[in-house]
């Protein structure tokens, strides 16, 4: 299982600031027997996992229609609008479809990255009948670095432009954009805003009925991986939650902190806490900033997130060289992760994989992606590079295990 490949990477420093907390131990202190005892803890973990890491999570909509825009041979479009009726919110979601009517669907909400216009990228799901759903989750709320410490003023019509007054709710936090105008009583930034742009694209498909959302993916890139681990926490219909690159605040880990010589020969840090709320501190619940330079102090780490999965498939797909995504902390969290697979028998639903290189989702991702998408449809064997470690095995950074 722990099988490394050739060292693509050489860790040249290893800092573990704790040991990954216990997620087998209620929160009085009590300590789970059984599978059956797993919903209650994942309770409460939701408090700290989701809602200090994220902020409180935006409710399902009051509505929802679905306005067919174009419908093409490649592609389609569609305006989504939901949310509630005082405060609509609107985007678009762009399917393209696979060669059959009812095949699996993978959803990203990455239509602002430019590898989603790639021919190959497009063809590595729909060649393989599988469907791929793309939306903007940067209509939802934006995605500006330092959104919210620049000085601004407001507009009679709720829009922002550069000025001498700095809002207090922006200072604070808040994310903006549509999805907060629609609920401005919850705390999520921006990465909970995107994450329910996911589960707004399952209930167009399911109105439209053009996939089959018995087999439904999440996936999305570096804070796009960050938002499909979260999306696929809070949504169950995702049969199959595939961060890919997502690092801090995605599958990283808070706890490990690593130096690594990459493929290139270069020596580079993984992206600290510090980083977010310094550059994008609307992302993640404020709640969060108490715990820079003291991360070890977290009641949870990134593993109780992957394991909130279960008993779905968890997929995390990462490059060797993506040291800012701290490769070696999310391959540590995901071991993790996997003990409460095994205490609830789902184990073989918990895989990973690294590939050569950096930073990006690139089509040898999306293979293995597909694989496991046909290993659910029609029992595909699991190809071989999956669970191979570009780096020397360490010790597992906890002292728990499943309860027997």
């Amino acid at each position: 299982m722990y099988k490394a490949y050739e060292e693509l990477i050489e860790i040249t420093k290893y800092e573990v600031l704790g040991k990954l907390p216990d997620p087998f131990v209620f929160d009085d202190g009590t300590p789970l027997r059984s599978p059956a005892d797993w919903e209650k803890r994942r309770a409460e973990i939701y408090k700290t996992a989701v809602e200090l890491q994220y902020g409180t999570m935006p409710p399902a909509p009051e509505f929802l229609e679905v306005e067919p825009l174009y419908l093409g041979v490649g592609h389609r479009y569609y305006r989504v609008v939901s949310g509630t009726r005082k405060s609509p919110v609107s985007f678009e979601m762009i399917v393209f479809p696979a060669k059959s009517k009812k095949a699996p669907v993978v959803i990203s909400g990455d239509f602002c990255f430019g590898y989603a216009y790639k021919k190959e990228f497009v063809d590595a799901f729909v060649e393989n009948d599988v469907n791929l759903v793309f939306f903007d989750r940067t209509i939802l709320a934006p995605d500006v670095a330092q959104y919210n410490l620049n000085r601004i003023s407001e507009k009679t019509s709720g829009d922002y432009i550069a000025g001498e007054k700095t809002l207090d709710g922006l200072k604070t936090g808040n994310c903006g954009g549509q999805l907060k105008a629609a609920y401005p009583e919850y705390t999520f930034g921006a990465i909970g805003a995107w994450a329910w742009g996911y589960s707004r694209c399952v209930d167009a498909l399911e109105f439209l009925g053009i996939a089959d959302t018995g087999i439904v993916a999440f996936t999305g890139h570096s804070r796009g991986g960050k938002t499909a681990l979260l999306a696929g926490v809070l949504d169950e219909r995702a049969t199959i939650v595939n961060p890919n690159g997502s690092g801090m605040g995605g599958c990283g880990g808070y706890r490990i902190n690593v130096s690594i010589k990459n493929e290139d020969g270069e020596i580079k840090n993984g992206e600290p806490l510090s980083n977010i709320f310094n550059n994008f501190p609307a992302w993640m619940g404020q709640g969060m900033k108490e715990y820079i330079g003291r991360e070890q102090e977290l009641p949870f780490d990134s593993h109780f997130l992957k394991a909130m999965v279960a008993p779905r498939i968890f997929f995390g797909s990462e490059g060797a060289s993506d040291y800012w995504a701290n490769p070696v902390g999310t391959w540590q969290t995901t071991v993790a992760a996997k003990e409460v697979y095994k205490f609830l028998g789902c184990e073989e639903n918990i895989l990973w994989y690294f590939r050569s290189g950096g930073h990006g989702q690139r089509v040898e991702d999306i293979v293995q992606l597909v694989n496991i998408i046909n290993r659910v449809r029609n029992g595909e064997e699991l190809n071989d590079k999956f669970f191979k470690l570009p780096f020397k095995p360490m010790k597992p950074e906890f002292d728990w295990c499943c309860p027997q």
